[in-house]
């Protein structure tokens, strides 16, 4: 009978300790669960950059028509393009440029007349007619002004050439930016040039500027003037020797088929700009105006890199064609030209660009 009381008592605490044991459980299932994660709280924390919202529904939409006189198919055309789309992506279709090539939208001088005047359009411009308002950013277009595609796009950040952009500003013209690059001109002739000697008394069909006839005479060539439609004929029929141009311009007049040799001078370094009206600039929000300018420079950066990459392009189709191209040893045409500076009163002004430019 002790026996069968002893066991009982075991088995009433073995109940009992069940029962605490299921109601620890039940508390703790009924415990509420521990919160998940959110998805920007693990980005958070894994360092995941979240992509920023899209800009506001502008308020009013500006229109910006850029002409040029270039091809379709121009890298100087598919720049542009390129920066429609980034301008209108940064702004939210605020800014709408549509681009006119191929002289679409009239003459540059026309263009430009009309950007003075306040018109909603820009132009593709070289410096020639720019000098007309601020004389010295004709030295652009001389003689080995740069050594190199690398210093012609630094220079548009120092002070000489924001001081440039300022000035035009006065005259009713903003300069968003002046590294569109149309390629290095070189020599086209029917000999073999090595040297400026190789050049004297040879009539070449050059630009009709002033700095770019005196550079023709101080490498001893004869500068003589001829239509750019009518240089093939006028080496054919021996009018003229030779010619001096941008191996992409070039290769679109088929010049390849009247001239065996090419000499790799690269005395100019084609750079135009993209003007358009200071006064329909000033109306654009500030945000409007710096992301303008900010497109205009990186398109420009993207076109330059276009027709670099054309240049090897022709060349090597121009080689294949039978055309020599002659790497030549710039140094003695830089010492030759180095006069223009004197004749053109650059002198002190190209000594200020290469203190800029840390030469």
């Amino acid at each position: 009978m002790k026996k069968f009381f002893v066991i009982l008592i075991t088995l009433m605490m073995v109940v009992v300790l069940v029962s605490a044991c299921k109601t620890d459980e039940q508390a703790e299932s009924e415990e509420p669960p521990a919160e998940e994660e959110t998805d920007e709280e693990v980005e958070a924390e894994e360092g995941t950059v979240v992509e920023e919202e899209e800009p506001a529904e502008p308020t009013e939409i500006f229109t910006l028509k850029i002409g040029n006189v270039l091809a379709d198919d121009d890298p100087i055309t598919i720049g542009l393009r390129k920066m429609a789309e980034n301008v209108a992506a940064r702004t939210n279709g605020g800014i709408v440029i549509d681009v006119y090539p191929s002289s679409q939208l009239g003459d540059t001088p026309d263009i430009l007349e009309m950007a003075k005047t306040g018109s909603n359009v820009g132009v593709i411009i070289d410096t020639g007619l720019l000098a007309d308002y601020v004389p010295d950013i004709a030295i652009y277009s001389a003689p080995y002004v740069f050594d190199n595609v690398e210093e012609a796009r630094a220079f548009i950040e120092t002070d000489i050439f924001e001081g440039w952009v300022e000035e035009l500003a006065t005259f009713g013209m903003r300069n968003l930016s002046h590294n569109w690059y149309q390629g290095a001109r070189h020599f086209l002739t029917n000999k073999l040039v090595e040297t400026p000697a190789d050049l004297v008394n040879l009539r070449v069909r050059t630009m009709g500027s002033a700095v770019a006839q005196e550079t023709m005479t101080s490498l001893g060539a004869i500068p003589t003037s001829v239509a750019w439609g009518e240089v093939y004929s006028a080496i054919q029929s021996k009018v003229i020797d030779a010619c001096e141009a941008q191996l992409p311009a070039v290769y679109g007049q088929s010049l390849y088929e009247v001239i065996s040799n090419i000499a790799e001078t690269g005395h100019f370094l084609l750079y135009t700009g993209l003007v358009i009206s200071e006064e329909w600039f000033q109306q654009l929000p500030d945000e409007y105006r710096q992301i303008l300018t900010e497109e205009s420079i990186a398109n420009g950066d993207y076109a330059t890199e276009l027709t670099i990459g054309k240049e090897v392009e022709y060349k090597a189709e121009m080689e294949d064609k039978g055309v020599l191209f002659t790497a030549v040893d710039i140094t003695p045409f830089k010492e030759a030209t180095a006069a223009v500076y004197e004749i053109m009163e650059w002198a002190d002004l190209k000594a200020q660009i290469d203190t800029a430019l840390g030469k």
